[in-house]
This record gives C-alpha cells, sequence and structure tokens, in this order.
C-alpha cells in the first residue's frame, strides 16, 4: 500500500511565507536561486517530489526569460493555480525589484554605495556554498546511469569550454533524450525512498483531473499576460522615451535564452551607444547592484530604465522603471501558463519524457557551469576569458584571489554543514561577518 503524506497540503497563506523568504533570500543567480527553491520546496516542505521539480525546470530552461523566476511561477501554479503561480512568481520579483528601484535612486543621488555592496558581499559567499550543496545534492538525484552522467559533464564542457549557445546545448539533450530512450528514464513523480510521496503528488494521486481543471484557467490567463504585455507597447508607441523603453525592453524579454548574461553585451551597445541612456559606467554600477540584490539578474534592466527615464525627473525614472520591469517579467507569466499545462500531459508519453531527462542531464551541466562562474566572480576579483584553438576560457587572475571572500566562505561551509545552523542563520551570520570585515578593512 503507498504510503499516504504525514502533513496537509499548504494552504495559500502557508504558501505565501515560503514563497516571500524565497523571493527575500533570491541571491546569486539562477543556480543559487533553483538551490534555494529546490531546499525549499523539495527537501524541507516536500511540496514536490525531485522528479516533478526537475520536469518543471526543464521546460523553464527552453523559455526566453528568466528560468529561476518562471520555475518558482510554474510551480506555485502546480500548488494553487493561476492565484498561486502568480503569488510564486511576482514575490520573486518584487522584493529585488524594491531594493534595485531604492539602489538605483540613491545611486542617481548619492552615487556608489559601499556599506550596502559591503553587507551583500557576506550573502554572495554564503550562497556560493548554498550553490555547491545544491549541485551535489540534484547531480545525485537527477543522474541516472552512465548517458546521464556524459551527457551532464558535455553539457558543462560545452558552455563553460566552448561557449556553445545555451539554446543549442538544451536542445540537443532534447533530441539525445528523444532518440535514446533507453537510455534516458526522468523518474517517476511517487514514493520517496526515504519517506511518503511527496504532498503534490499525492493530491494529483487522489485527485487525477487536478491538473486538467487547472489547465483551463491557466490558458485563460496566459492570454490575458500576453495582452497586458502588448497593451503598453502599443500604446506607447512613438513616444519619446516611453515607446523606445517600452519596445526595446519588450525585445529583451524574447530573446534572453540562458540567462541574462546572455544578452547583457547587447543591452549595454544598445542602452549607451543606440539610445545614450546611460553610460558604459553607469552599465558596469547597474550590473553591480543586480549582483547584490534579490532576484533575477535581468533586474538590471530595471536599473537601465530608469536612467532612461531620470533625466526628467525622479519619478519620471520610477515611472521608466516600472514600464521596464512591466514589459520584461509579463510575458514570462504567459509561457508559464500557456505552456506548463503542455508540459505536463508530457509525462505519460515516453518519448517525450525521456527528451527532458535529456534536458535534466544536460541542466546539471548548466547549473554546474553557473556555479563555477558564480564561484570564480566572488573569489577572485578578476577573470578573463582566454581563447585557446576553439576553447574559450574564463580564468581566474591568480594574484587578485580575495583572502576575505575564502574566509567567508568556509565559515558559510562551517555554519551550514558543520554547526547545522541551517540557511537563515548561515546567511545571517555570513552577511554580518561580511559587512563588519569591509567597514573594518575598507
Amino acid at each position: 500500500m503507498d504510503q499516504q503524506p504525514t502533513t496537509p497540503f499548504p494552504t495559500l497563506r502557508e504558501a505565501f511565507r515560503v514563497w516571500l523568504r524565497i523571493g527575500l533570500l533570491s541571491f546569486g543567480g539562477p543556480a543559487a536561486q533553483i538551490a534555494l527553491m529546490h531546499r525549499e520546496v523539495v527537501e524541507q516542505h516536500r511540496w514536490v517530489s525531485d522528479a516533478r521539480f526537475l520536469h518543471a525546470l526543464n521546460f523553464c530552461m527552453l523559455l526566453p526569460g528568466p528560468e529561476a523566476q518562471q520555475l518558482a511561477t510554474y510551480l506555485g501554479w502546480l500548488m494553487h493555480g493561476v492565484r498561486g503561480g502568480l503569488m510564486a512568481g511576482l514575490l520573486f520579483i518584487l522584493p529585488g525589484a524594491a531594493v534595485m528601484l531604492a539602489l538605483s535612486i540613491l545611486y542617481v543621488t548619492l552615487g556608489t554605495v559601499p556599506l550596502v555592496a559591503a553587507l551583500f558581499f557576506g550573502l554572495k559567499c554564503a550562497v556560493l556554498v548554498v550553490v555547491v550543496e545544491a549541485l551535489l545534492r540534484v547531480a545525485k538525484r537527477a543522474l541516472h546511469g552512465a548517458a546521464a552522467w556524459a551527457l551532464a559533464a558535455a553539457a558543462f564542457l560545452a558552455l563553460f569550454a566552448f561557449d556553445l549557445p545555451f539554446p543549442v546545448v538544451v536542445l540537443t539533450a532534447a533530441l539525445l533524450g528523444y532518440a535514446l530512450p533507453q537510455h534516458f528514464t526522468g523518474g517517476g513523480h511517487g514514493t520517496a525512498k526515504d519517506g511518503p510521496p511527496a504532498l503534490l503528488d499525492a493530491l494529483i494521486a487522489q485527485d487525477p483531473d487536478r491538473i486538467p481543471r487547472m489547465a483551463r484557467m491557466a490558458r485563460r490567463a496566459g492570454l490575458m499576460a500576453l495582452v497586458l504585455w502588448a497593451w503598453p507597447v502599443a500604446l506607447l508607441a512613438g513616444t519619446v522615451p516611453w515607446g523606445d523603453i517600452a519596445w526595446f525592453f519588450s525585445v529583451m524579454a524574447v530573446v534572453t535564452f540562458g540567462g541574462a548574461y546572455a544578452v547583457l553585451a547587447y543591452v549595454a551597445q544598445q542602452a549607451v551607444e543606440t539610445y545614450g541612456w546611460l553610460t558604459a559606467a553607469d552599465m558596469l554600477a547597474g550590473l553591480g547592484l543586480a549582483e547584490t540584490t534579490p532576484g533575477p539578474l535581468i533586474l538590471v534592466l530595471q536599473f537601465v530604465g530608469f536612467l532612461a527615464g531620470s533625466a526628467q525627473g525622479i519619478w519620471t525614472g520610477i515611472l521608466a522603471s516600472l514600464l521596464a520591469l512591466w514589459v520584461t517579467f509579463a510575458p514570462c507569466f504567459a509561457w508559464i501558463f500557456l505552456g506548463a499545462p503542455f508540459v505536463e500531459r508530457l509525462h505519460a508519453e515516453p518519448r517525450l519524457k525521456a527528451a527532458l531527462a535529456g534536458v535534466t542531464a544536460a541542466v546539471v551541466g548548466v547549473i554546474a557551469n553557473l556555479a563555477l562562474w558564480f564561484a570564480l566572480r566572488v573569489l577572485f576579483a578578476r577573470v578573463e576569458t582566454t581563447s585557446l584553438g576553439p576553447l574559450r576560457l574564463d580564468l581566474p587572475v591568480a594574484e587578485t584571489l580575495q583572502p576575505e571572500a575564502m574566509l567567508l566562505s568556509m565559515l558559510a561551509a562551517a555554519c551550514l554543514f558543520a554547526a547545522k545552523l541551517g540557511l537563515l542563520r548561515t546567511l545571517g551570520v555570513t552577511a554580518l561577518a561580511g559587512f563588519l570585515m569591509r567597514a573594518l578593512l575598507g
């Protein structure tokens, strides 16, 4: 007899608290954010199983836009329908957007904010440890068989060493899984080896019509999101700077495959050279702010939007930043609400399930690449790109190793693994240590 879940299915209010905590703590880019979500909804609360979590992540990796925010929306929809998807997706964005708006105002009025950077420095070191822990845990549970491990390694090398386009890597993995279903299995959504089934899986087993019922509402919500996205773009067409802001950031919303860094060079070129909204130094400062705030890195577009409007005053800058935020994220909700119901039906198709299992293997390599990218930039002040024939490697400049970052990372590891302080206390201790270290040493 199947085991029954030992805790009741969470209410929307209970889920709100968890998604808010995720939104407030989502530092460090997509690898860290995915790790945090996995820790909360899979490990601690057992809302969804590993297999269902990875199934959702695979789909989000194929979409334009910030995959971690879309994953939160997908999981929120699975838990509580459209209301849950909107709640989870918005809570993932709004804390970081509020911080980014405040920092944008401070940047324009006061210049750089070193004390804020000092506070977030320790957080980044702690997040690095969380990412490594999650990478090892996800790899252990997601990779089944030699083919999956080989594909994960190949995906990592393709991205890190050969700088292949992200969509090419993920789509190739999907095709390999589809062509070789006997080598790629996605795993089931049933009972965990060490306990009862995840709450969502138990609920779906009791009510098989749950997903089809939610799908109808999701399609309507997805179409509404498309309308709400297109409406300001059409309304503001031809106006300056509003029409340019609405159109430019709408285009960015549909071409950001592989995360924000895949398009930041283009954003910088257009915003600085074509539109003249800000300088190259401003763009670098905005990227630094986005890296130290919670939420997706693509929030740097909000900073660009603010500077595009701030020439006419702070309030104009605020409105411009909100417009950039709206047209950047409205399509993210549309992709999830229109696509997630279809993706959920793929569980029953063996070859399509194998295709997503291939993507699962590649995603482990993707997360490893993101984790290494993040680690290099936390531990070293300078990282240079070196070309060796077909290889294109990001290599740290050894003499720029930051001892304080190494010490803070070791402190975080001791808090998380040895002292078992838990995530929140570990982040708090390391953030305070980083703040004191930077404040005292300069």
